[in-house]
């Protein structure tokens, strides 16, 4: 390495190693998107899409990861100021809906929250490019197992998943790639 590189790297504002310790930036949602890595359970998992979903004026993501023996969904928002994480996994062998009772696996679930949300897409997510979507959210009486239905069109069947919330320390995020300019 030159002297010259030397110097544009201990410039402020100049480029940094990803992956130097110190390099990391504190957690946050915008870290996340398509290219990002994330650590989760001994497993790199890479971002392959994300949805932002809008409902008034709450935001809130969930992001299509892929690594590990079935893909999964990271769910990422913002409550109170505090981050709600949670990893999902699509049921296709739970055939309920809301209005069911609600119980998968010997757990029963008591709803949480539902509503109506416009949503975008970016990378591979399996959705169109945008539009609104139904959700129905349930939690096991400690709220360490979660339930969640999604319909993307009034006449589509619901989608049921499951999932577990995550405490920040048990993942580790590389940021995605700024995205292209357009």
């Amino acid at each position: 390495m030159c002297s010259s590189d030397l110097k544009q790297q201990g410039k402020p504002g100049g480029r940094q190693d990803p992956l130097a310790f110190n390099a990391m930036p504190q957690f946050g949602p915008r870290q996340l998107g398509p290219g990002a890595i994330v650590s989760y359970g001994g497993i790199d998992y890479v971002v392959r899409g994300s949805v932002t979903f809008r409902e008034g004026p709450f935001v809130w993501w969930e992001h299509l990861l892929e690594g590990g023996d079935q893909p999964l969904w990271f769910s990422v928002e913002e409550d109170d100021g505090r981050l709600e994480l949670a990893m999902w996994v699509t049921r296709k062998d739970v055939p309920l809906r809301p209005g069911d009772p609600y119980v998968v696996d010997g757990v029963a679930f008591h709803e949480t929250e539902r509503g109506r949300a416009s949503y975008t897409t970016e990378g591979t997510t399996g959705l169109p490019a945008g539009g609104e979507m139904d959700f129905l959210d349930c939690a096991n009486s400690d709220e360490s197992v979660l339930l969640s239905f999604e319909r993307w069109a009034p006449n589509m069947p619901w989608e049921v998943s499951t999932g577990k919330p995550v405490l920040t320390g048990e993942l580790t995020v590389y940021p995605a790639p700024p995205p292209s300019p357009a």
